[in-house]
């Protein structure tokens, strides 16, 4: 699958571009439409040109994780969820067994598992940041759950 236009428009939604490296709520330094990495420091600053191709690249990561973690049939609205889902929190592809985003979630257990309706009630849980609660991501969760939801 890909993502839709609608999936993309709610990731950027709640990303919002900025072009100057910001440390976000949780400490990390993220440009652009939420991108994060090593080469993501303290000064940095990219053109609009390059925020828009370094989502396109982000994007493509997160379509393939979810992908490969995902067993089960999705619809769309669902992908674009998960998609979002995964483009913030992560995909959690490590060895560990640490719910650190998407890969070793409750979430995705119960989806592969065939439960969508508990799967989809797990989005609630992870609207925190540092073990506070943050109003963005709450409304952020109920957007990507509405989402799943709309099948």
């Amino acid at each position: 699958m890909k993502i839709s236009e609608a999936g993309i428009k709610l990731i950027q939604s709640f990303e919002s571009c900025c072009l100057t490296a910001y440390r976000d709520g949780g400490g990390v330094y993220t440009v652009g439409w939420g991108h994060t990495g090593p080469e993501v420091r303290p000064g940095l600053t990219i053109t609009q040109a390059q925020a828009d191709l370094i989502f396109e690249d982000d994007l493509v990561k997160v379509e393939r994780g979810v992908a490969d973690l995902v067993t089960v049939d999705l619809t769309q609205g669902q992908y674009d969820a998960l998609c979002s889902f995964a483009f913030n929190v992560g995909l959690d592809e490590d060895e560990d067994t640490r719910a650190e985003g998407l890969g070793d979630s409750t979430l995705l257990r119960k989806l592969n598992a065939g439960d969508c309706a508990g799967a989809a009630a797990e989005f609630d849980r992870w609207n925190k940041d540092n073990g506070k609660v943050v109003v963005g991501l709450t409304r952020r969760r109920k957007a990507e759950r509405a989402l799943f939801e709309a099948t």
